[in-house]
């Protein structure tokens, strides 16, 4: 198997359910997560995986779900050769996911496991994106609620894709909205717009979000500010536009005020204006033309980035969730080709 390449998804041989959970440093909260997701996930009465992505974790987290899958033969381990951010490493584990459906949760518990027999209901009622949607956002500033907000509504008015607002990446898929979204290979990946961009049948299923259980956020501000340019600059052209109409803009009041100065110098002999305006309208214009080459340049660099056509993560090891915890069902029935009937 490639680094790339999913591991055989024979409807004969997959779980019913994949749980993905990407990590990195989460070795506080992994024990935790695992105990209230395995409850869960028993509970449903149905074969299924836990797929957790170790993405270049600097504390103990791999040691402990490696230990965790010497227990427990639902668990299979995908270590990644190094830290490729949350996006990659949603994407590895979807990519090694067999489940008929699948589940993505974050490791950190802000996202409840109890809410998922609420999104296999949804999916069972033939809808194949069931995304949590955020009712309470507890544990989370002011500052980041209200910028979060912002951001949404800026890509529902300006964006190629219409994000649900409140909505992180924990949601259920079913198969063929998987396999949908691995056609998409881009290198900048921002993952709630794929799952938008995919469309099929989608419902939100509303839930309270609570604090983080264990560690602290690996997002702090500038990480947010990066993650909200590569969503914007991956959905929406509206910068570029924003380059043309302020050069225009610009343009447009510049030839108006030479010809009021002309005007005035042959009507009525004034003499043009000094120095410090002369230099204010420089620097005025001399910064508006950098800020826009460096909107172009993020544009340039993702373009420069998918020429390149490397593949999007290496994968150091993996280790399969055993059959004996998702189970075999027989081709030729109902049930292995799709689980909601």
């Amino acid at each position: 198997m490639t680094p790339e390449s999913p591991p055989t998804n024979d409807a004969s041989t997959r779980p019913v359910f994949s749980v993905v959970v990407p990590m990195f440093n989460e070795a506080a909260s992994i024990l935790l997560l695992h105990a209230r997701l395995s409850a869960v996930m028993d509970s449903l009465g149905d074969p299924w995986e836990v797929v957790y992505v170790n993405d270049g974790s600097r504390d103990a987290t791999l040691p402990t779900v490696e230990a965790l899958r010497d227990r427990d033969p639902h668990v299979a381990v995908i270590n990644l050769s190094r830290n490729f951010g949350k996006e990659i490493a949603t994407t590895a584990g979807l990519d090694h996911a067999r489940g008929a459906a699948v589940i993505v949760i974050d490791a950190d518990l802000q996202d409840p496991p109890e809410v998922i027999p609420q999104l296999v209901a949804t999916w069972r009622d033939g809808f194949d994106m069931v995304y949590g949607r955020r009712r309470v956002r507890e544990g989370e500033t002011w500052l980041k609620t209200r910028t979060a907000a912002l951001f949404y509504r800026l890509m529902r008015n300006w964006g190629q894709v219409e994000l649900p607002p409140d909505t992180g990446d924990f949601r259920l898929m079913s198969r063929r909205a998987v396999d949908a979204l691995l056609k998409l290979r881009e290198q900048h990946r921002f993952m709630k717009g794929l799952f938008a961009w995919v469309g099929f049948p989608s419902k939100p299923v509303f839930y309270d979000r609570a604090p983080r259980a264990a560690g602290e956020t690996k997002w702090n501000y500038w990480k947010l500010w990066n993650l909200a340019i590569e969503g914007f600059t991956s959905y929406s052209v509206l910068p570029l536009k924003l380059a043309s109409y302020i050069g225009a803009a610009v343009a447009l009041v510049a030839a108006l005020f030479g010809v009021v100065v002309v005007v005035r110098t042959l009507v009525w002999g004034d003499s043009p204006a000094g120095y410090p305006s002369l230099l204010v309208v420089v620097l005025l214009l001399g910064g508006t033309q950098l800020i826009f080459l460096g909107v172009i340049g993020e544009y340039l660099g993702r373009v420069f980035n998918e020429t390149k056509q490397r593949p999007l993560y290496l994968v150091e090891r993996y280790l399969p969730a055993r059959p004996a915890a998702t189970g075999v069902a027989s081709p030729a029935s109902d049930h292995a080709s799709d689980p909601r009937s």
